[in-house]
């Protein structure tokens, strides 16, 4: 059996290993696909493995796929409707980077608070030596107790969050369509939108990219918040009016901003983000450490055995 990775240089770099793939056939991996070589390197492949690599409906009608494994939670990528008219499975990884996106909203918050890599610079670069007292700052410095953090989407990375800033001595706002009242506490509470936009004193994206959400952050909503208000997003670029944030922060409504992600990736030159005071922007890293992608590896594999089984997992167009 043919399997073709589209684009697996993000998951693997090279410190990883495709083994678990090439169990069940000949495993032919390209590091990107430019859109006009997909069906040609596709070819006679039944098997299709893909992260950002489209597969449209004209692609399905031109090739013989019988199985498209995403190497993501999100597939938007696939247009899993006409892959289903043709009986074709798409699978996808969910819930592989909780830990890890996790892990980078505080790498932000805590950034934000206490302006390491500033201050680590200006010791470099002879500040301290020079200083006429034992210690100096260079912006203002925050802690995070008592402060208020809002969590729209409470899923399992919004409630991973959220436990993680309980710990740091902080209260939970959460917004979530379904809620879990067992979650609910003294120091976590569900709220409506119009509540978590008007006690939080941070807010973290953690909700899908849909119609619905899409621009949930924006000139209108941002009026809403506190002033000095910190955001924080780690889900999907699209979630926020990049032009309407950027205008914020420089007018200082929102005081700072993390962004793992933004609404065009690789990051266009002319984002307004990359110009606006007090943002820190990582290129969609939160989900790379190793140990995250190799539960990825694992479960791309996975998905694959239960579909040659016979019994499909983790399918997104049913």
């Amino acid at each position: 059996m043919r399997i073709v990775v589209l684009d697996g240089y993000a998951l693997n770099p090279g410190d990883l290993s495709w083994e678990g793939l090439e169990r069940f056939g000949k495993v032919e991996v390209y590091d990107r696909t430019s859109a006009d070589k997909i069906i040609e390197r596709i070819g006679d492949a039944e098997i299709v493995i893909t992260n950002k690599t489209p597969i449209t409906e004209e692609i399905l009608s031109k090739c013989n796929i019988k199985y498209i494994g995403v190497t993501a939670t999100g597939y938007n990528v696939v247009d899993t409707e006409a892959a289903k008219r043709q009986n074709i499975v798409v699978t996808n990884v969910p819930a592989y980077s909780t830990a890890s996106v996790a892990q980078m909203v505080f790498a932000h918050i805590l950034e934000v608070c206490q302006q390491v890599a500033l201050h680590n610079e200006a010791v470099k670069s002879g500040e301290w030596t020079k200083s006429a007292d034992f210690c100096f700052w260079k912006q203002p410095l925050m802690e995070l107790e008592g402060k208020v953090m809002g969590v729209i989407g409470y899923g399992r990375i919004g409630q991973t969050v959220g436990r993680i800033a309980q710990a740091f001595g902080m209260r939970i706002l959460a917004f979530s369509p379904r809620k879990n009242v067992s979650l609910e506490s003294e120091t976590m509470q569900y709220a409506s939108l119009e509540e978590l936009y008007k006690r939080a004193d941070i807010i973290s994206l953690h909700c899908p990219l849909f119609d619905a959400t899409k621009g949930i952050i924006n000139k209108e909503t941002i009026a809403k918040m506190k002033d000095g208000v910190i955001i924080i997003n780690t889900s999907r670029g699209p979630l926020i009016v990049e032009e309407d944030l950027a205008e914020a922060l420089n007018s200082g409504k929102v005081y700072a901003a993390g962004v793992d992600v933004v609404s065009e990736e690789p990051v266009k030159a002319d984002n307004p983000l990359l110009g606006a005071r007090n943002i820190f922007i990582t290129p969609h890293i939160a989900w790379a450490p190793k140990e995250s992608r190799e539960r990825l590896m694992n479960v791309v594999s996975g998905n694959l055995e239960a579909f040659l089984k016979g019994a499909p997992i983790n399918v997104v167009n049913r």
